[in-house]
């Protein structure tokens, strides 16, 4: 495609993803004027939808829950003129001064410049009563939900930096953190292993893994093995589980990614690949809140913006 003829692309920026980033970059995008498409596959939202009381985004009091706070996000960017799809993509390839996309429906179209906003999945431990507690005593997320479980018995599933993380943030709440390891000893950096090993309001417990989840309709209780030891049951108001995150990356093509497998930018959102700019959980970063994802849409959405106003002028 020649330079004069990026105009010819069906739609300036393409947005994938419709969680906070992706709906906030929407909202940027269009603000500033851009033909803004984004794809989602599911409902705007993303994670967010799943959280119950929203209550540690400044600004938004008294909480309120996943699903009204995506639904005005949305609207936001509608005002703005962003256009919305619920619809798969399937294929991206870079081409010259653009972006080829397959949907999943069959359709194709070109875009001048992109933002992931794909996210990242919660690793699961993959173990009964995993599915039916969550929101009910089961987390993924410390900061998001722990408030809730203070002077509570909290089990947390994990032995990297974020269960050591999560388990000292939840030891602020509450006296009763056990922290449960299926290894002898930590992944965790030493430092950081050494807190968590000197709080004297968590409990370690090592080669022991979590087997079962039970309750009625919040958790009750969880089934523990300790390597050569029968199975035990324990009272338990909350499990947390760190065990990892798996970035939706499958579809950024020859984008550098670190060794997790999360995308790496430079402080513009910026990827490796001209033209392609990420935000959010599927991004290299070291702290994951909505109000951390949001920020990141906004100026992904901004350095798209400035992208796309650069080959404008090189067109001209």
């Amino acid at each position: 495609m020649a330079k004069e003829n990026y105009k010819n692309n069906d739609v300036e920026l393409v947005i994938i993803g419709a969680g906070p980033a992706g709906l906030t970059a929407a909202q940027y995008g269009a603000r500033a004027g851009l033909h803004v498409v984004v794809f989602e596959q599911l409902a705007p939202g993303g994670q967010v939808l799943l959280i119950n009381e929203l209550e540690n985004y400044p600004g938004i009091a008294p909480h309120k829950n996943g699903y009204d706070f995506s639904q005005e996000l949305r609207k936001q960017a509608q005002d703005f003129g962003a256009i919305f799809v619920m619809e798969r993509v399937t294929l991206v390839r870079k081409e010259d001064y653009g972006f080829y996309l397959e949907l999943g429906s069959g359709a194709h179209l070109s875009a001048t410049a992109l933002i992931y906003a794909t996210g990242a999945k919660h690793r699961k431990l993959e173990i009964p009563g995993e599915e039916r507690f969550f929101g009910r005593g089961v987390s993924y997320c410390a900061t998001c939900d722990g408030p809730f479980f203070k002077e509570k018995k909290i089990f947390v599933a994990g032995g990297g930096d974020a269960a050591c993380d999560e388990a000292q943030y939840l030891s602020n709440l509450t006296p009763k953190v056990v922290l449960v390891h299926r290894r002898d000893k930590f992944r965790a950096q030493k430092s950081l292993a050494d807190r968590v090993l000197s709080n004297p309001n968590i409990e370690v417990r090592f080669n022991t893994v979590l087997k079962e989840i039970k309750g009625a309709q919040k958790v009750t209780s969880v089934v523990l093995e300790t390597t050569g030891q029968a199975p035990k049951e324990e009272e338990a108001d909350a499990v947390f589980v760190s065990v990892g995150s798996v970035p939706q990356t499958s579809l950024i093509p020859d984008a550098k990614k670190d060794e997790a497998g999360y995308i790496i930018t430079d402080q513009n959102m910026a990827a490796s690949v001209p033209g392609i700019f990420t935000a959010g959980d599927v991004r290299a970063s070291s702290f994951r809140q909505v109000v951390v994802a949001a920020g990141e849409g906004a100026v992904a959405a901004h350095s798209a913006s400035v992208y796309i106003d650069m080959l404008k002028g090189q067109a001209y």
